[in-house]
């Protein structure tokens, strides 16, 4: 790996034996778990979750699921910020952060995770959540057997060259050249679109993969990708 400064991103360690990036969970524990018993990680492996892991999954919804799970998981798992994780972040702290009796004027969060997590978590381990999330950085760069890989949830930038959080949670006007060009040098690996139909998309180019398959939506799948193998797995 190579290291350096990097704000509001990460330089992560490769020493590892094998990389699964996961991405898009929307409130889905059970195809989480189930993925999870499919790839069974090893000691020595490690996971990539590109954010989204929140709202969504009308079926069988259970944000605190995912949550614990990630905890679980410990340091066998990086994740990245996205877009859905983010808003959520900012409305329990805007929630918390008012009166009591100003709460019920409140436009209620549009998906249905804040409701959820307040069925299960207090107070205290809400604004710790939304902390944690707001923590995670919104890209991560590694190298996996020599080849470079940076890690977003919607669109990756060059080292160096940084974005404001937005760019990295849901792209730009730009965002059409970029699933076609990639970043010059490095092989971008994301989510956010549901581009290849319940499948991992790919360019032409191979070096932009993006990994929402469509969990949280009906008929929506959640893949995994093996980045040393580039095999593929799914719920």
């Amino acid at each position: 790996c190579r290291y350096g400064p990097l704000p509001k991103a990460l330089r992560a360690s490769c020493a590892y034996l094998q990389h699964y990036i996961i991405t898009d969970i929307h409130n889905d524990s059970w195809r989480f778990m189930k993925l999870l018993e499919k790839i069974d990680l090893k000691e020595d492996d490690h996971l990539y979750l590109l954010g989204d892991l929140f709202d969504r999954c009308m079926d069988h919804p259970d944000p605190a699921g995912v949550y614990f799970q990630v905890l679980k998981l410990g340091k066998k798992c990086t994740v990245i910020r996205g877009n859905h994780d983010h808003w959520l972040a900012n409305y329990i702290f805007h929630y918390y952060g008012m009166d009591e009796r100003d709460r019920a004027l409140l436009q209620p969060y549009p998906y249905n995770s804040f409701h959820l997590l307040q069925e299960r978590l207090t107070e205290v381990d809400l604004k710790q959540l939304a902390e944690r999330i707001l923590s995670w950085p919104v890209q991560v760069e590694i190298e996996v057997d020599g080849q470079p890989y940076l890690l977003a949830h919607a669109c990756t930038a060059e080292p160096g060259k940084w974005k404001l959080d937005n760019y990295y949670l849901m792209g730009d006007l730009w965002y059409k050249v970029f699933l076609h060009e990639g970043v010059h040098g490095y092989i971008s690996v994301c989510g956010h679109q549901n581009m290849g139909n319940g499948s991992i998309w790919k360019n032409k180019k191979e070096n932009v993969y993006l990994c929402d398959c469509g969990c949280g939506f009906e008929n929506g799948r959640l893949g995994c990708l093996c980045l040393e193998t580039k095999e593929t797995f799914y719920v």
